[in-house]
């Protein structure tokens, strides 16, 4: 561990020098830390899921004092195997209580523009100034470096756990899946092209039957739509193929679509009544479905 840590400061070509230029700004960044602690919530409530951790008065009275102590211990000039260790339990509380890394990434950017703005409000000396945003560079990357090896070092040591059957059968299974979703993609497309084939059709009947004006633009109207949710779903797949997650919020989108297709036409008849009363219900749940994955997706 001790060897890790050594490495550490080595990569990053962290001096003695650099220690000591840290150590000097310490003074004028106490003073700065309720400034600091102030800001740092204004902007981490903004992630919209913060609550979620942060759940009452007295956690945030105890996150804003170990905040507030991280970031004055950035300036002790002291960095050694017991500051590394302690950055590397506060990775572990983040993996605990399961926050996510992107949360802590972002973070950091606070902290560098923070503590740079404030080293530039007090520029002096040119040469100086140069080696100070070096070394609150590399003290902020280093910090942020150990923090997250808790999180890789847990999604590490989960998967060593593993037997070679497990990790054979994990290994079959993201490559099925993988398969499916390329698969999908391709029958989402096969949908769209049906979807066109359908509106298409719907403009012949408009202009070559004698469908009804009416009827026949509300059908269009209808084939329309779906044709564009099925867009927006082919949409959605690729970039769940890139990464994302799976936009199950879509696929309600298309099953509206069809539904409200289906209303349009059927509005024009009045012994369709009782059929438009049930469709009309399934269309509000799905509705009140879209809006839930929504919250859900807001909240994540």
């Amino acid at each position: 561990m001790q060897q890790q840590y050594t490495s550490l400061k080595e990569h990053y070509k962290f001096t003695q020098e650099e220690a000591d230029i840290l150590l000097q700004l310490k003074p004028q960044m106490e003073e700065l830390a309720e400034e600091f602690i102030d800001g740092f919530y204004d902007y981490i409530w903004r992630f919209g899921s913060t609550a979620k951790f942060l759940k009452n008065k007295k956690i945030i009275a105890y996150h804003r004092n170990k905040i507030k102590e991280w970031f004055v211990n950035l300036f002790c000039g002291k960095y050694d195997m017991t500051y590394f260790m302690y950055l590397y339990k506060i990775g572990e509380i983040h993996v605990k209580i399961g926050l996510p890394t992107h949360y802590v990434n972002t973070a950091f950017t606070f902290v560098r523009i923070f503590v740079l703005k404030h080293i530039e409000d007090n520029f002096n000396q040119k040469e100086q100034h140069i080696k100070e945003i070096r070394a609150v560079e590399k003290i902020i990357d280093m910090n942020l470096d150990v923090l997250t090896s808790s999180y890789r070092e847990e999604e590490l040591s989960k998967f060593l756990s593993m037997s070679k059957f497990e990790k054979t059968i994990l290994a079959g299974l993201k490559k099925f899946t993988s398969y499916i979703n390329f698969l999908l993609a391709g029958a989402l497309a096969l949908v769209a092209f049906f979807a066109v084939g359908l509106f298409v059709y719907d403009i012949y009947l408009l202009f070559f039957t004698d469908i009804g004006i009416e009827k026949g633009i509300l059908t269009v109207l209808g084939s329309l739509l779906v044709l564009w949710a099925a867009v927006e779903l082919i949409h959605e797949q690729i970039k769940h193929l890139q990464g994302k997650g799976f936009a199950i919020g879509a696929f309600i989108m298309l099953a509206m679509a069809a539904l409200i297709r289906k209303v349009l036409i059927y509005s024009l008849s009045p012994e369709k009544s009782e059929e438009l009363l049930i469709i009309g219900v399934v269309i509000v749940s799905l509705a009140i479905a879209y809006w839930l994955v929504g919250i859900k997706n807001k909240i994540n």
